[in-house]
């Protein structure tokens, strides 16, 4: 019978991720060029974070809700405009936006220069979505408004319940969003720091929508 004391080798110190500035996985959505710098695997899928780069007069995704999970977005460079049911808020360098589930939002690029921001998902699963609209358009299909929400309920399945007036121009307009039923309102955004808020003007005629603007979110 062996009596000696057994020994156990110490656990493994969890591995640290460092992404590099020319590191990450790059997705290129129209006219956004996104770098997704954590999707869940080095923090057990509680947290995603991707960079998002804005050309000049990129619009954004149609006016949506998320069911599961945060979002975050702050803002490095530039001015990136935050639509809240029928309130715009102009948010530069400094500001970061906070959108609970269930708050309704879109965003996009108004200006004449570049933007950039840092996107945060708690928990992850929202990662996937931007890697989806990657392969829809590398299949030949159309980043049309109605694929994008399609897609966009698979994260989790609940469809974005603001629908838009119409399309016109390069923007949507928003339409002032309902609590889902059986649920009290959630707080629309949180921001802090530089930005300014305005009312929605109404939107614009006559402008014909190009099929190389992105449309994500």
């Amino acid at each position: 019978m062996n009596n000696e004391p057994t020994t156990t080798e110490p656990a493994a110190d969890p591995a640290v991720s460092v992404v590099g500035p020319g590191d990450g996985e790059t997705i290129v959505l129209g006219t956004t060029r996104l770098r997704i710098l954590e999707d869940g695997t080095n923090t057990g899928h509680r947290l995603g974070l991707v960079e998002s780069v804005l050309a000049p007069h990129t619009p954004g995704p149609p006016q949506h809700r998320h069911a599961q999970h945060d979002e975050g977005f702050y803002v490095i460079s530039g001015t990136v405009r935050f639509t809240v049911a029928d309130k715009d808020y102009d948010a530069t360098a400094g500001t970061l936006v906070m959108v609970p589930p269930g708050a309704p939002h879109t965003f996009a690029n108004v200006t004449d220069e570049p933007a950039t921001m840092l996107s945060t998902f708690t928990p992850d699963r929202y990662v996937q979505y931007f890697r989806d609209l990657q392969d829809m358009i590398a299949s030949g299909q159309a980043l049309t408004p109605q694929a994008n929400i399609q897609t966009m309920r698979r994260y989790p399945p609940s469809p974005p319940p603001i629908s838009p007036r119409h399309h016109s121009g390069d923007a949507w307009a928003a339409v002032p969003a309902r609590a889902p039923a059986g649920r009290r309102a959630r707080p629309r955004l949180s921001v802090q720091a530089g930005v300014s808020s305005r009312a929605s003007p109404p939107a614009r005629s006559g402008r014909r929508c190009s099929p190389s603007r992105s449309r994500c979110c």
